[in-house]
């Protein structure tokens, strides 16, 4: 079962979330600023998302000139009318879509066409919001905590407005696979902007007004040219000409082939040979294409695959490509595939293929060395089974659908399930703690999207496994509060649809769905969802099991907080709340610290500074012993011990405690967690009330900028920086008599 996170809801606060702590003084006077420095904004030409490599031996193919006709006048500018700039290219699987789309954008980017290029991975309508939302952080300067209110602001930043200078822009929407995704979320039309889609679907949705480009396979003379220039000139082109004919000329078998063949130096008519005896593999293949096209998928694969199990290192590859075909087939994080976890999962096949050699003495190894997952990577990328760029690790792994799908195909039920469940240790393994890269924390949410969509089940039932919890608390963490509250309810849907009511995990989704509640704002339904919760904690877990306790833990805050929460009554039942943690759990556990914790905070809510200040004191002492010095909740109790000693009087000292802490704080959580802006912010405070108003006013201004880049203008704890900002301003302006 997944434990509750308990770090301590007031306490955490205080130190973490600017909306309900009282970490500063009283400031009379404050206004929000309304012309703070924006974030910076990406000088042109600018370029979002990754464009897929290009396949060796692309093909300037027939469909490649028709698309620069769909999408141009001639003259290098796209036409004024809407028809024409938008181009939609629809085709089967496996025919090369997103590689014309590649090229295009590629050739436009290098021949200096283009002002803006946005290339969007569009296969759920959530990637399409998300990838809008990056574009207008990074070529806005819009950081908007609300991914589909920056998606919307940034589509209205591509709108030609008059006066304005004029802006040559791409959007790539590359593999759209259900038209109501695009709902209102078309890029408008503009005389100077393109809009290039590639999908599958060929919905009236998706083509009626649009400039309609279909790709389907290649001529004969497109595949023999492509074998011709991929193979040594010494197979006949005969020969050439009739494997492509046995390949159906699709391009992902072509390349498939090809790969294969230049790796084990086959010879052409022998390969085709090995072709026909794979035809009992048709099942196996996806059934998205036509039955040649099956059938040519479904024995090039199979055939490269058992060649790659044999290359250096054996009998890696092949689990190598089962993990990968669990996940997001456009950007998998290297760092999954060479974790801890995938790394058992590929020794225990490796185990299982030697046991069945009885001359193989080799001793078994709880996982491989990640040099040897990074070799199977490697050789699944020479066999053009993945695409494979480690200078981007956060999303590094590419793998075409249709091989995900066939791969899926060939696995029993059980291999399934364990297969999906690995998967998803894979991605909690790669997970930071603390997520200062938010790339890489999109592409691991973006994983276990795709992952959840088609295995579910396996992640849910038995018990639900922690990477769902951990999910969910990245979307909050992220500053995306409402997006994790529904997650949760989606979650908590499924939980309670598998596992029924009264499983301890879905009592655990519960307490997320309610925390995130009240996170969102409704402290009042957060503190009602809370008490239910603690009913059914009681009723099915008992009043002494952790669980429970933890659901009292966050009544009481929940109950605290807010403008007119009821701070006495937290007081009191976290005082109740620690005489059963003591009996239960003993004085050292976490969680009881964290209640001595949040005990001592709310009684200085309560005018009890002298109390406080010496509660914290003495545990910050315990924390010292049984966490140590740089344990998070250690530094979170410095941070309090400094707070109500400024609160007692001790400006100075408070400013001082709080520089000696900021050091503390940058090197072991960097300098942009939220704890370290936190701790910063106090400082900048302390050094105010100290009496240095400039010296504050100058700290704020570069917190200011800082909050603004990490997490956006319209966060809490942006808002109560302006207004910090705007009263030591004004209290340095006063001093100095308004000279500057």
């Amino acid at each position: 079962m997944q434990p509750v996170n308990d770090e301590g809801a007031g306490e955490a606060r205080d130190l973490i979330d600017f909306r309900h702590g009282t970490f500063c003084a009283p400031v009379v006077g404050m206004q929000q600023i309304t012309n703070a420095a924006p974030r910076a904004v990406s000088s042109w030409p600018h370029q979002v998302g990754t464009i897929p490599a290009q396949a060796a031996c692309f093909q300037d193919r027939a469909e490649v000139a028709r698309l620069v006709a769909a999408l141009s006048d001639g003259g290098g500018m796209a036409v004024v009318t809407p028809v024409a700039s938008v181009g939609v290219v629809v085709g089967m699987g496996g025919v090369g879509k997103t590689q014309l789309a590649a090229h295009y954008a590629r050739s436009l980017w290098r021949s200096v066409q283009l002002d803006v290029l946005v290339w969007i991975t569009a296969a759920t309508g959530g990637a399409v919001v998300e990838g809008y939302a990056a574009a207008a952080a990074e070529i806005v300067g819009i950081d908007e905590i609300d991914p589909a209110r920056a998606a919307a602001m940034f589509l209205a930043w591509l709108e030609p407005k008059a006066g304005q200078k004029p802006c040559r822009w791409l959007v790539v929407l590359d593999d759209v696979s259900d038209p109501a995704d695009m709902d209102g979320w078309w890029p408008p039309a503009s005389p100077t902007g393109r809009v290039l889609v590639t999908t599958r679907r060929q919905d009236a949705a998706l083509t009626t007004g649009r400039r309609h480009i279909p790709v389907g396979v290649f001529t004969p003379g497109e595949s023999l040219a492509y074998l011709t220039h991929a193979l040594p000139p010494s197979e006949a082109p005969a020969q050439l000409a009739a494997l492509a004919q046995d390949l159906g000329h699709l391009p992902l078998a072509l390349s498939q082939a090809a790969a294969y063949l230049t790796d084990t130096t086959t010879p052409v008519a022998e390969y085709r040979q090995l072709l026909r005896s794979r035809t009992q593999l048709c099942d196996a293949a996806p059934d998205k294409l036509p039955d040649g096209q099956r059938l040519a998928v479904a024995a090039t694969w199979s055939l490269s695959i058992e060649h790659a199990a044999r290359l250096r290192p054996p009998d890696l590859a092949r689990p190598l490509l089962q993990l990968a075909a669990f996940l997001d087939p456009n950007a998998i994080p290297e760092a999954v595939l060479t974790s801890r976890p995938a790394r058992a999962y590929l020794a225990g096949h490796r185990s299982r293929a030697r046991a069945t050699d009885a001359t193989d003495e080799s001793p078994e190894q709880p996982e491989v060395p990640e040099h040897e997952a990074r070799l199977a990577l490697s050789t699944l990328r020479r066999l053009s089974l993945i695409q494979h760029d480690p200078t981007t690790p956060q999303t590094a792994v590419r793998v075409h659908q249709l091989l995900q799908r066939a791969v899926r195909d060939t696995l029993t039920p059980d291999q399934f399930d364990e297969t999906a469940r690995t998967a998803a240790d894979a991605l909690l393994a790669a997970w930071p703690d603390v997520e200062t890269d938010t790339v890489l924390a999109q592409a691991l949410r973006a994983n276990t999207a795709v992952l959840t969509d088609f295995a579910e089940a396996a992640l849910v039932h038995p018990d639900a496994h922690s990477l769902l919890y951990r999910t969910g608390r990245s979307l909050g963490e992220a500053g995306q509060v409402s997006a994790a509250r529904q997650y949760f309810d989606r979650l908590t849907s499924a939980a309670m649809a598998r596992l029924g009511p009264d499983h301890p995990d879905t009592l655990t989704a519960r307490h997320y769905l309610a925390y995130w509640q009240g996170e969102a704002g409704d402290v009042v339904g957060a503190a009602s969802s809370t008490a239910e919760l603690l009913a059914d904690r009681l009723r099915v877990l008992g009043p002494d099991h952790p669980d429970t306790l933890t659901a009292r833990h966050y009544l009481a805050y929940w109950r605290g907080a807010g403008a007119a929460g009821d701070v006495a009554g937290a007081a009191a039942a976290l005082a109740e709340l620690l005489a059963d943690r003591l009996r239960v759990l003993g004085p050292d556990h976490p969680d009881t610290l964290t209640t001595r914790a949040d005990l001592t905070f709310w009684r200085g809510r309560l005018g009890d500074l002298p109390g406080a200040a010496t509660g914290t004191g003495e545990l910050l002492a315990d924390r010292l012993r049984v966490l140590g010095p740089d344990h998070p909740d250690t530094l979170l109790a410095r941070h309090n011990l400094a707070y109500w000693r400024g609160k007692s009087g001790d400006t100075a000292g408070a400013a001082t405690a709080f520089a000696e802490l900021l050091a503390d704080f940058l090197r072991v959580l960097g300098p942009d967690h939220p704890s370290t802006l936190l701790a910063r912010h106090n400082l900048a405070n302390w050094r105010g009330e100290a009496g240095d108003a400039a010296g504050a006013a100058t700290a704020f201004a570069e917190l200011l900028a800082d909050s603004l880049r990490v997490l956006g203008p319209h966060h809490p704890a942006t808002l109560v920086t302006q207004e910090y900002f705007a009263h030591w301003r004004g209290q340095a302006d006063g001093a100095s008599g308004g000279v500057r």
